[in-house]
């Protein structure tokens, strides 16, 4: 085998191997706001966190157009729906944990009563690593499909 091919082929498996190795970035997705036309009711925000390499705990998620947020997650037991206040969720390392109707969810009160869809609103995700991320996240009306067809 010529120097240049062996160069080649070393080169080419080196360029394999980065992409196998790269590591996880914590990241969030896919955010949207399902918009209350009721200014006293509150509009809910879901959205998919990845995890990058270390477990994380996401402690809060803000904006600056809403008076108040909460995570919660909704649950049912014995026929009855019930919603949790959580302080914080779990994000293991390497994992995808789904924000979506049903389950886990930002409640926003008070939404600028200026803001109605299509407009975009930006989110912010606080983790307890000390990272902040922003997304933007569409206001959506009560009938309008989720992105992706939720």
């Amino acid at each position: 085998m010529t120097r240049f091919a062996l160069l080649g082929l070393t080169a080419l498996s080196a360029v394999a191997l980065a992409g196998c190795g790269q590591k996880p970035q914590l990241n969030v997705t896919d955010a949207y706001i399902r918009f209350s036309p009721v200014p006293d009711n509150p509009s809910s925000a879901y959205f998919t966190v990845h995890g990058g390499e270390q477990d994380v705990k996401l402690i809060d998620v803000s904006t600056e157009v809403a008076i108040r947020t909460e995570m919660h997650e909704s649950m049912k037991a014995h026929d009855m729906a019930s919603m949790k206040r959580l302080t914080s969720v779990p994000i293991p390392a390497r994992s995808i944990v789904k924000f979506e109707p049903g389950g886990l969810h930002v409640m926003l009160w008070k939404i600028n009563p200026g803001l109605a869809p299509p407009k975009t609103v930006k989110l912010t995700f606080a983790f307890s690593n000390g990272e902040r991320i922003e997304a933007d996240a569409p206001l959506l009306a009560m009938g309008d499909a989720a992105p992706g067809g939720k």
